[in-house]
């Protein structure tokens, strides 16, 4: 086989995949120092959707889909496919036959920088997709590219078996062998989060830090309050 495709590579385990799926975009790409969230232009097709699992990552030339039917094909259930389209918005890289295969074969999801079409049919489908906007455009099959290679997707470098997290807020990537190490960082988030949230309604609404803050940033003199 070309090497252009790589069939297996090691995956974040399905027990990992399950306690971080839990957890908001946003907490993990907090805890992950801020990094790891793709560009905005990646959105979700319609804002309840949700994925989380294993990157399976393929590479393609702006408006062509051929590797992506060779990725369906490879790809094992729980996988997302994660699908550097070079952010091409001029043809859709995926529709509803595509979708529905993916589905079917129990791909938990898509996430394309690039194009999707049929979304309507894929919002009643409820499938998670996430992409930069859709065009009726169909793409071509015609060309080469890579399956199981690190890629950039929105900006982020995702290696194959990466960990992946899509919600209405966007798409954070997890490097494979960090994941466990941040999901007790993360629930210490989202405790401290909810006691904040507590005091603010409670009517503890200013923000403990940002006298000092505003001080340092030469905003205040010292010994000024807003």
């Amino acid at each position: 086989m070309n090497q252009d495709i790589i069939k297996d590579f090691p995956r974040v385990s399905p027990e990992l995949v399950k306690q971080a799926a839990g957890f908001q975009a946003a907490i993990l790409a907090d805890v992950a120092g801020r990094r790891g969230a793709m560009h905005g232009r990646i959105q979700a097709l319609r804002p309840r959707m949700q994925v989380a699992g294993p990157a399976f990552t393929v590479e393609v030339r702006p408006g062509d889909n051929l590797m992506i039917h060779a990725a369906i094909s490879l790809a094992k259930p729980g996988d997302v496919l994660v699908i550097d389209g070079k952010g091409d918005q001029t043809a859709a890289l995926m529709g509803t036959i595509m979708m529905t295969a993916c589905k079917q074969l129990g791909i938990a999801g898509v996430i394309i920088d690039g194009a999707a079409r049929d979304s309507l049919e894929i919002d009643e489908m409820d499938y998670p997709v996430f992409s930069v906007g859709t065009n009726p455009n169909g793409p071509t099959k015609n060309v080469g590219g890579r399956i199981g290679h690190p890629i950039s997707c929105g900006g982020v470098t995702v290696n194959p078996g990466d960990f992946v997290l899509a919600d209405a807020d966007g798409v954070v990537v997890v490097e494979r062998e960090k994941l466990a190490g941040l999901i007790p960082v993360a629930h210490k988030k989202v405790e401290d989060e909810a006691k904040r949230i507590a005091q603010i309604k409670e009517g503890n609404t200013a923000a403990s830090w940002l006298q000092a803050s505003l001080v340092a940033a030469g905003v205040l003199k010292q010994g000024e309050t807003l």
